[in-house]
């Protein structure tokens, strides 16, 4: 944020939005090294919001989390593609994120063999 030029005013009140956004508001304060894998994650997905994208590319978000931050980790990113209309595109492997899809496209060895409408 501070490369486009947001005001530190402008970037401490984008940081509180995000990280309520993700639910991780109390640990605003917290190093990485004193957050969870599942409060990490959380960092992650508010840094790629920073910047208001229309798209974010989701490399494996639910990687090494239990089933609950999976499921967390989820509804936020469900949220903000409802309220903010971000899209998410994930690439990934965890059939916890294929079910809560709404567009699922599978590939094998970089072909489309299915592109399925939920």
């Amino acid at each position: 944020m501070h490369l486009q030029n947001y005001s530190k005013a402008e970037r401490n009140d984008r940081v509180e939005e995000l990280l309520t956004a993700v639910g991780i508001i109390d640990k605003l304060n917290k190093r990485p090294s004193q957050l969870s894998g599942g409060e990490q994650q959380r960092v992650a997905v508010a840094r790629a919001l920073a910047s208001k994208p229309r798209f974010i590319l989701a490399d494996e978000p639910t990687a090494n989390l239990d089933s609950k931050a999976t499921h967390d980790l989820l509804d936020i990113m469900e949220a903000l593609n409802e309220k903010e209309k971000m899209t998410f595109i994930f690439a990934t492997h965890d059939s916890r994120v294929m079910e809560r899809v709404k567009r699922l496209i599978t590939l094998d060895d970089g072909k489309v063999i299915n592109d399925e409408t939920k």
